[in-house]
């Protein structure tokens, strides 16, 4: 299925990388919610998919249908679902994951704050910026140097180059 650049995102980090297995239940579980999710009884051009099996992706395409309040309440009750069934966090927005050697990483404020003080991380580090909105800017703003990231405001004090 084609999707518009502009198409509406939300991304949910796990807590932990989920195994193959976890992946692929979540994917078809997501797979179904996605083929049945509606908007005033009008079905939402979206789908689902699972990055680096830690990144959960939803996806609207409004230019057919919005999505409204009551379907956005259907997915985050959803999301809540799959955190009950795979003992997972999708909703701590200071998670933050980050490359090392090309392997993601995950680190609580606290414990990102211990590794930009000890210089671990730094201004060029990749983060994930999971605050993205657009299908564009997953693709282009999603896995970027740190210093682009709302990460550089929020930790500013300890960011070293």
């Amino acid at each position: 299925m084609e999707f518009s650049p502009t198409s509406k995102i939300w991304i949910y980090q796990s807590s932990r990388e989920l195994t193959e297995t976890e992946t692929s239940k979540a994917q078809q579980m997501l797979s179904e919610f996605t083929n049945s999710w509606t908007a005033h009884n009008q079905q939402l051009k979206s789908a689902a998919q699972i990055l680096y099996n830690r990144f959960i992706i939803l996806l609207v395409d409004e230019s057919l249908a919005g999505a409204s309040g009551c379907s956005i309440d259907k997915s985050v009750h959803f999301i809540k679902s799959l955190e009950d069934q795979f003992n997972i966090n999708l909703f701590d927005r200071f998670n933050t994951a980050y490359f090392n050697r090309d392997k993601i990483f995950t680190a609580n404020r606290e414990e990102f704050e211990n590794l930009l003080k000890s210089g671990k991380v730094n201004s060029e580090t990749i983060v994930f910026n999971n605050l993205v909105t657009t299908l564009a800017d997953l693709q282009t703003k999603w896995q970027v140097p740190m210093k682009n990231s709302w990460h550089a405001k929020v930790f500013n004090n300890l960011v070293q180059a």
